[in-house]
Order: structure tokens, then sequence, then C-alpha cells
């Protein structure tokens, strides 16, 4: 069962590289890792521009705000790298032995996709707000395309990083469940004892023992029986 253990149901097991990638939460993160790439490389390259002839200086396309351009690039970077941090961790979660472990990774990659799904959020208001208070020159119509293409990636990457989330969420919870189900058969201490079986119907029978069969008191000399004279 996949949530046997926080989604590790065959710790230990074998890595198949195909089973692996045909996941639905590594295609996520490959998808999302390919856009914060278009996210910040467009930034980077093509929303530093001259405003005119007159203005050689490179200026932030999006309103001229440096603070936009940084915001997107950093959040760009941010997603990158967390993208590599959890592709290695899916990777090799199935060789997690302790269930502790497995649930603080589980946590982790619930508490990170989270915030990144916020900080993706602000970001595409952030630039979407900048991008509607530019005031296009021909200078700046050159980036126009890139500056799109850094919105519109940035709210397709919340709803992955919000898939993500949940994906993690529901892992955390089927890990729970499983493990209070495992702990609910036992009792809490070590010397408490086995839990018994429940009682019968009625038709059963209260007494604790009955007598066992031919234990009656065998005659010292049964009938028809004579003791030799030796």
């Amino acid at each position: 069962m996949e949530g046997a253990s926080f989604g590790a149901g065959r710790a230990g097991g074998a890595i198949d590289p195909v089973d692996f990638l045909k996941q639905p939460q590594t295609l996520l993160r490959v998808t999302t890792w390919i856009f914060s790439i278009v996210v910040f490389g467009s930034i980077v390259n093509e929303c530093y521009v001259n405003k005119d002839s007159q203005h050689p200086e490179l200026l932030c396309i999006f309103n001229e705000n440096e603070s936009a351009c940084s915001y997107g690039i950093a959040v760009g970077v941010i997603a990158f790298f967390g993208c590599i941090f959890f592709f290695v961790v899916d990777l090799y979660f199935q060789q997690i032995s302790s269930v502790k472990d497995r649930k603080r990774a589980v946590l982790l990659d619930l508490g990170f996709s989270g915030f990144l799904a916020f900080l993706w959020f602000v970001a595409f208001c952030f630039l979407a707000n900048q991008w509607q208070r530019t005031t296009l020159t021909r200078g700046f119509s050159q980036g126009a395309d890139a500056a799109r293409a850094a919105i519109t990636f940035s709210f397709f990457s919340i709803i992955i990083w919000v898939v993500l989330a949940l994906r993690a969420l529901q892992r955390y919870r089927l890990g729970t469940d499983m493990s209070l189900f495992a702990t609910e058969q036992f009792g809490a201490e070590p010397s408490a004892s086995y839990p018994g079986y429940p009682g019968g119907s009625g038709a059963e029978s209260t007494e604790t023992y009955q007598s066992p069969p031919f234990t009656e008191t065998l005659e010292a000399n049964p009938k028809g029986y004579q003791v030799p004279a030796y």
C-alpha cells in the first residue's frame, strides 16, 4: 500500500528508474523545474533593456522597478534548486528505513511546497501589477514577450506547487492514519497484555472450564475381575 508508511510501503526496496520517472509527483517536479528556468531565464536575459537611445543604462522592464525583476529571479532560483533537492529526496525515499525520517521528509515537502506556492502567488501579482503600469517604449517593447512569459509561467507555477503541497498532505495523512492503526492494536505500555477476544453470544457458557472427560474415579476392583492369588 502506498500510504503504509508515509508513501514508502516498500521501504528498502530497489529503485526502478522507469517507474520513478512515470510517477505523477516526479512529472510535476520536472515541470515546475522547467517553469522556474523559464521565469528567471526570461527576466535575466530579456527583461533588462534600454528604455531608449537616450538612456544607455539597462532598466527592469517591469515599470523600471528593480525589485520586481530581483524578486522574480530570486523565486525562480529558489524553486530551481528546491526541485532538484526534492527530486533527489523522492528518488531515495524508498530507501529510508525509519518511519520518523520519512515523516520528516514528507512534512518538509509539505512546508516547502506551500511556501513556494505562496512565493509564486506574490511573484505573479507583483509582476502583473508592475507590467500593467509599464509604459511601452521602443526599447521596452523588445522584451515584452519575455515579460509576459515570466508572468504566465509564474501563474502556472502556483498551480503546480499547490498540487505538490496537496499530494504531500495526502501522504502525511495516510501515513499518520496507518501509524495510529498500528499502535491501537496493542497496549501503550510494554507490560500491557494483549487484548482478549470479544465475548460471544449468550448461547456460549460463562463458565471458565468444564470438567474434562473420563475423570470419574475408577473402581478398585471392576465388576467381573478377580485378583489372582499368588
